[in-house]
Formats: C-alpha cells, structure tokens, sequence
C-alpha cells in the first residue's frame, strides 16, 4: 500500500492506494497554520490513523509547498512561511520511524498525472498549477525530475515572455522580483488585471463568468489571459519539448483554455507545427496527494547531494 500526504497550507490531505492506483481511503484535517510541530504532529496522526483503520503498514510520500534544499535539507521556497528553514526531511522520517519520499506539490500533480490520469503514457510531461499561486512540475518516462537545485519546473517565476505596454516591468511578486509569470496567470493576477482595466474587484471565477455572459470588459481580460499563457508556455515548449501540458488548479477548469491557447502559441514556438496537447487534468483536487503516494515508484528514488 501506498500513502501519499499533501501538506498545504489551509488543509493537509493523506489518500491510500493500491498498487494498480485504486483509492483505498482518502482522508483530509485543518492544517495548524504558523506551527511546524504541530505540523509534524498531524502529519503523523494523519498517516497513523489511515493504517491503523486500513490496518497495514504503507510506504510515504509528502508533496510540499516548496522544496527541500538539496544544499542544506532544510524547507525552502514555501508559501507555508512555518515550514521555510526546517529539516523537514529529516523530522519527519524520525517521528515516523521509516524512511519518507518528498517532492514538490507541483511535481506530485505532474507525476498523478502522468502515472494514470490525462498524460498517461507520455514520455515528457509538464504540469501546471494555476490558481492561488502558478507552480510547475516535469515528469521524464515517468520519473519526477527535481533537477541540481530542486527547482526543475519552476516557470512561474520566470519573467513573462515578450513584455510589451504595461507588462513591463510588471506587478510585484511574492518572490522579490516583478512581471513573474505568476502574477500574470494566478487567480488573483486575472483579478487584477480586471480590474486594472476598469471592472470592480471580483474574483478570478468571476471575471470569467462575466466573460461567459458575455460582458466585454471580462472577455478582453479573458483573451489577454489567454494570449499572455500561450507565451509562457511557448517558452516551456522551446525549452523542454512536452508531449502533453496538463493543467490544474482553480483556473484549469476554464473550458475555453483548451482550444485558445494552443491556437495562440504557435507563432512564438521555433517549430514548424506543435504536437504538444494541452489537456486538463484527470484527477481533480485528488491529483496532488495521489502524486505524493506515487513517489514510492522505484525509478522516483531521490538523489541526496548535500
């Protein structure tokens, strides 16, 4: 059996799977914001209570939001701030006495994705996750690249791809620096930019039910969205060369995406056609933890550089 745990920042979920990927038990608690002993505490809770109620033991996986720094096995890069500078990695193997598999929460939802959901079967898969925040994660013949740094897929902090008008220099990003991706393709970067152009401030799902009724002023925001994606992931296709694009998180469930952007990014790929599919996710929201129980695979061993 196989335990995958999604640590967010809101919610910390643990599915059980069995080894042809059937959902044995999936289980979801509130996460102890701003407390990472507390974090470990429900953690373990979490993973106990699922074995003791399906009563056998099961390899771990935990996808995080961030990454364990292969320099230093400390927490980095995470929008759950408690967990930044902790040893994660090895706190939490001791506290449940057996080795635990981490990776990235985008890298889980890639890898889901890629084992047996929408990109099954691909040999280069890329996986998105817009939503909150715009994260990313690479999946080779099914193995989870992490890359030297630990940062293999990390696309939403590069700056948007050809910055014209008012898309330079940009917005200011969480990260320290200003015109990332991420501020552009996020729930809230298709918030502001709505309302930048004169809408009220509403949420994302708002704007694009508004685009849907068919109010001009959402569609306009709806259509840059869309163009301004089909950069960014133009540059993912020059770079990496995926076979299938996968997307997930709040927006993924726009429809429209699906037809527009692949429309879109053919002028800005160095090729003469795109073969690259872009799908949406076949998961849902269970994808992530589903991802983290995959990393038990045998070819997702982690390298250890420090």
């Amino acid at each position: 059996m196989r335990i995958g745990i999604d640590l967010g920042g809101t919610k910390i979920e643990g599915i059980a799977i069995a080894p042809d990927g059937a959902e044995r038990l999936r289980r979801r608690i509130a996460a102890p914001r701003g407390d990472y002993a507390q974090t470990l505490a429900a953690v373990a809770g979490l993973v106990h209570d699922i074995e003791r109620e399906l009563g056998v033991q099961g390899t771990i996986g935990v996808g995080i939001p961030g990454t364990i720094s292969p320099a230093t096995g400390l927490v980095k890069n995470a929008n759950s701030t408690w967990l930044i500078g902790q040893p994660l990695g090895e706190d939490l193997p001791r506290l449940l006495e057996r080795p635990v598999r981490f990776a990235n929460d985008a890298n889980c939802f890639a890898l889901s994705e890629a084992t047996d959901g929408a990109a099954a079967g691909a040999d280069i898969v890329f996986g998105v996750i817009i939503g909150t925040g715009t994260g990313g994660g690479v999946v080779v013949n099914g193995r989870v690249l992490t890359g030297a740094n630990a940062i293999a897929g990390e696309w939403g902090h590069n700056p948007l791809p050809g910055a014209r008008g008012g898309e330079s220099p940009g917005p200011p990003c969480y990260c320290g620096r200003s015109g990332c991706i991420e501020t552009f393709l996020s729930g809230p970067g298709l918030s502001r930019d709505y309302a930048a152009s004169g809408g009220r401030d509403v949420t994302a799902r708002e704007v694009v039910d508004r685009a849907v009724a068919g109010e001009a002023l959402a569609s306009a925001s709806l259509a840059r969205y869309e163009e301004r994606m089909a950069r960014a992931l133009a540059s993912v296709i020059n770079v990496l060369d995926p076979d299938v694009i996968v997307l997930g998180g709040g927006l993924s469930n726009i429809d429209r995406l699906y037809a527009s952007v692949p429309r879109l990014w053919g002028p800005h790929v160095f090729s003469d056609r795109v073969a690259t599919r872009l799908v949406p996710n076949a998961h849902g929201d269970a994808s992530g933890v589903r991802g983290a129980a995959w990393l038990w695979e045998p070819h997702n061993a982690q390298r250890r550089t420090r």
